[in-house]
């Protein structure tokens, strides 16, 4: 399942596709990690650009990555996102190759979208716990995660 996922990506990338599988699922947890957020986004039925600064600033600062690479992702993720039959494809990714830490990373990246515009919309709160279960944080880091967003939006 996961191969026809690694073959678009490469073929996106313009690098040549292997016939070994890859050593690491680096790339498919990015795309992963960014069809969920690109997801909160759009939650609320308005991706508003505060939302997608938000998102671009995590993903050059997590993932360490250059301003063309945040776009090229985003519209890989995007177009990912909107072909998607659920979320568990990219939820199953992430717990499968992230540990608990890095998951509740990723749970105050999310809340850190959701907070980006100011506030908090029904739609949202509903998306961001859902995914939360889906990515096996406990509702306590979950808790944690949102409290640490909310200061961090604070505090700028």
């Amino acid at each position: 399942m996961l191969e026809p996922l690694r073959q678009f990506i490469r073929q996106r990338r313009s690098v040549e596709i292997s016939a070994a599988p890859a050593e690491s699922p680096h790339d498919e947890i990015q795309l992963a990690a960014t069809a969920l957020l690109l997801e909160l986004a759009y939650a609320d039925g308005d991706f508003s650009p505060t939302e997608r600064a938000q998102i671009e600033s995590a993903l050059s600062r997590h993932f360490n990555l250059d301003a063309p690479s945040v776009q090229q992702l985003l519209a890989l993720a995007d177009e990912e996102r909107r072909r998607a039959v659920d979320h568990f494809q990219f939820t199953r990714m992430i717990t499968e190759h992230l540990d608990v830490g890095q998951r509740v990373v990723l749970a105050e990246v999310m809340f850190g979208v959701i907070l980006a515009d100011g506030r908090v919309e029904d739609r949202e709160s509903v998306m961001v716990r859902k995914l939360a279960s889906l990515l096996d944080v406990a509702p306590g880091y979950l808790t944690e995660a949102m409290k640490r967003a909310s200061q961090q939006r604070a505090a700028r």
